[in-house]
């Protein structure tokens, strides 16, 4: 990807963010997959008081992926801040999020993340960089 397709990559990430719902940390994250066709599906974090009910962005928006029948991605955008701010906060894929996209064997998916709390400061890793060798999926039975 050249950087200007991971600057609008991210950028569509940030817009998801507005939708976040997230009373409890006040801290919204969008994301913006995208998949193998050209689509990008965006997401954002949903939070519920038991904590574990509550989805992140990056599943979110693969999740909707998937449920229109989408497999294959290319990268994912990831942004992070407080709530009603422009501003960006470091954020990258939990291990649930990474676990899950290792789901599709998608180890090369780029990603891109805020690393700095001021400017554009945007990081970017190969998905199997952050997950090794973890989740080898079982065998089909």
């Amino acid at each position: 990807m050249t950087s200007i397709d991971c600057i609008a990559l991210f950028e569509q990430a940030k817009k998801a963010r507005k939708y976040s719902y997230c009373p409890y940390s006040r801290f919204a994250v969008g994301a913006a997959l995208l998949c193998a066709d050209g689509a990008v599906v965006t997401g954002c974090n949903v939070e519920n008081a038991a904590y574990s009910p509550g989805n992140c962005a990056e599943r979110t928006a693969l999740f909707k992926a998937v449920s229109e029948g989408r497999r294959e991605f290319l990268a994912i955008a990831i942004s992070g801040g407080e709530t009603n701010s422009d501003g960006n906060a470091p954020c990258w894929p939990c291990g649930v999020c990474r676990q899950v996209l290792r789901e599709f064997d998608e180890l090369d998916v780029d990603c891109i993340y805020s690393e700095s709390f001021e400017g554009p400061g945007l990081g970017q890793a190969i998905m199997n960089r952050l997950l090794k060798a973890a989740g080898h999926k079982v065998a089909e039975v």
